[in-house]
């Protein structure tokens, strides 16, 4: 179910997405308030799940990890032990930095973040060891044209 949000709980969403690292007072001063009715709106909202943990965003690339790949996969098993054992190995997989279940021809989509083709190589070796799929097909990131985490609040 959705949180009801104003304005101010909308802009304050939007400072923080933009850098959750900035002070209470920065925040205050671009959505046009104090600071003690800003902390008591974000406590609000982190008490309510809105808001998750603070993380920080790392440069891939700077961290050598330079490949990007969409990993689609389809099965022919749909039983429970399966896709536990399947979930299990995608958790264990730091490569992977996203995985859903798809509707229509494709099962399931990983974004999975490598260092190059070899490295994807021993991850794609290392999942088929582990469970068993119908059909594997990787589509190499030529260029990130837009990356975001921010949701349109």
């Amino acid at each position: 179910m959705a949180v009801r949000l104003d304005d101010l709980d909308r802009n304050i969403l939007r400072a923080l997405q933009a850098d959750a690292g900035q002070s209470l007072d920065e925040i205050a001063r671009q959505v046009g308030s104090s600071k003690t009715p800003v902390w008591n709106r974000i406590r609000k909202m982190r008490e309510a799940g809105v808001i998750g943990p603070t993380t920080v965003i790392l440069d891939p690339e700077a961290l050598g990890l330079e490949a990007c790949f969409f990993v689609l996969i389809r099965t022919s098993e749909h039983e429970a032990d399966w896709q536990a054992r399947f979930l299990a190995a995608l958790k264990a997989r730091p490569e992977v930095q996203e995985a859903h279940r798809l509707a229509g021809e494709i099962d399931y989509i990983l974004k999975v973040r490598v260092e190059n083709a070899r490295a994807y190589d021993r991850f794609y070796q290392a999942l088929i060891s582990e469970v068993r799929v119908f059909n594997v097909t990787a589509l190499l990131s030529m260029e990130e044209i837009k990356s975001t985490v921010a949701l349109p609040v």
